[in-house]
């Protein structure tokens, strides 16, 4: 039973801890548009999109005024793209075509963002999903919000090198035909190991062939408001510390089942995933780095960052999946350093390095995110970066991932701005030290041997 003082509460959430729900994404599966023909397929992956997420938004903003819940983002994942145009494209344009048809059909219905424009190549590579990747770079130049991920690699399957090698080639072009807007395109685009199917998250996000014709996601947020609950215990043990995470969680994710529920049952299409993870904004007060310092740190990354952070992704994890039915996606705490401005300030002041961020991600739900770095960073340095980050994910059974931003014409010292949910990024320096003869070997990086577990 609902009692005043829970009510009361959450709108406290909601008015001074920047309480919301980040997502709500909405999956559409494409599989019934493949043709042959590439004019067909765009018609119908037109018509298939706007006439399924017509009411999307509007469900959204009702729900949002009804509940006084406030929803960031409505979003659209399609199934993997590479997938999709296979049989009907026959050069890298051809599949720029297709980006382009994504992005006017997200315009029309009104949504955020739109993910999808994506390839699974986790053991080795087609023709197809080649000359996709290849068209990577002018499919995020010539759109305004579609979002493009790559899986690389798996616990199951190893990491496929030459991809590894070929995405730090297209990140470096793609940072290339977008150096006016401070290289924006590399925002939208996102390599991975152990890429969930069903993750709400952009740039991320896409459509498993495993899911539903369509299936509603919900990702929380509320960093703002675990700070707030630990404030209150400022000083206390980790027992008492674990249990303040833990019920606030809960709460967060609480509000999160109800929108997913909601939007599910108004939009007539199924309930798929909570996802837990405390997503930061660039708002003052709604920072992830900021719960480190609360729970004892006086930056993100001081010593001990790594294990706070563990204790924060794990509370987050136990109290979140009582809240919810079914949970998925990343589920844990995000560290993208544009997004939060307690992780830009920790950069600023010296406390927070490439290689603090990545020891951090062994124990965290996404990997180097949203990480802007010198212009002239050579492409084998980005595939190492990856590979490094790729190779966490696959000997830990978890997801990592990588979204690397090389911001051309800036160097240390500088700072990029992306403006909106994005935010902006000091320029991290990068270890100059050559990877080139371990990433240009090719071939596989084998399957660990704890993957063998059938």
């Amino acid at each position: 039973m609902i009692n005043i003082n829970e009510v009361i509460e959450t709108n406290k959430m909601i008015e001074k801890e920047n309480l919301d729900v980040r997502t709500i994404t909405l999956g559409i599966s494409l599989l019934d548009c493949m043709d042959s023909d590439l004019n067909k397929l765009n018609d119908k992956i037109y018509q298939k999109i706007t006439s399924t997420a017509k009411n999307l938004v509007a469900t959204g903003e009702a729900i949002e005024k009804e509940f006084g819940i406030p929803i960031v983002n409505k979003r659209i994942s399609v199934t993997p793209i590479a997938l999709i145009g296979g049989a009907a494209c026959h050069s890298p344009e051809d599949f720029v075509t297709i980006a382009k048809t994504l992005d006017r059909a997200r315009k029309d219905v009104g949504v955020n963002f739109l993910g999808g424009y994506s390839a699974l190549v986790s053991k080795g590579m087609t023709k197809a999903d080649e000359l996709f990747l290849r068209s990577i770079p002018q499919a995020l130049a010539q759109t305004e919000l579609v979002c493009s991920s790559v899986n690389l690699g798996s616990t199951k399957t190893g990491i496929d090198m030459d991809a590894v090698r070929m995405m730090g080639d297209i990140i470096k072009e793609t940072a290339e035909l977008t150096k006016d807007h401070d290289s924006i395109g590399c925002s939208k685009l996102v390599v991975f190991c152990n890429a969930p199917d069903d993750n709400p998250f952009m740039a991320g996000a896409f459509h498993g062939v495993t899911e539903a014709d369509t299936i509603i996601n919900v990702g929380v947020s509320g960093p703002g408001v675990v700070k707030n609950a630990l404030e209150r215990v400022r000083g206390a043990n980790f027992e008492i510390l674990c249990e303040t995470i833990k019920k606030t969680a809960f709460k967060v994710t609480r509000v999160g089942q109800l929108v997913a529920q909601e939007a599910s049952r108004r939009l007539g299409i199924p309930f798929g995933i909570v996802d837990l993870s405390l997503a930061p904004t660039p708002a003052i007060g709604d920072s992830v780095a900021d719960i480190l310092c609360e729970i004892g740190l006086e930056y993100a990354g001081a010593p001990g960052t790594t294990a706070a952070l563990a204790l924060l992704n794990d509370q987050v994890k136990k109290g979140g999946v009582m809240a919810s039915s079914y949970v998925g996606g990343l589920s844990g705490a995000f560290i993208p350093v544009s997004e939060d401005q307690g992780m830009i300030d920790a950069v600023n002041a010296g406390a927070l390095t490439l290689e603090k961020l990545e020891a951090m991600t062994c124990v965290c739900s996404v990997g180097l995110d949203m990480i802007a770095v010198p212009g002239d960073t050579k492409p084998t340095t980005i595939a190492g970066i990856i590979a490094d980050e790729l190779a966490i994910g696959m000997i830990n059974q978890k997801t990592t991932a990588v979204r690397i931003i090389p911001v051309i014409g800036k160097t240390v010292g500088d700072s990029a701005e992306f403006g909106g949910l994005l935010g902006h990024a000091p320029i991290m320096p990068v270890n100059r030290f050559s990877c080139d003869a371990f990433v240009n070997r090719g071939g596989r990086i084998p399957a660990p041997i704890h993957s063998f577990k059938n």
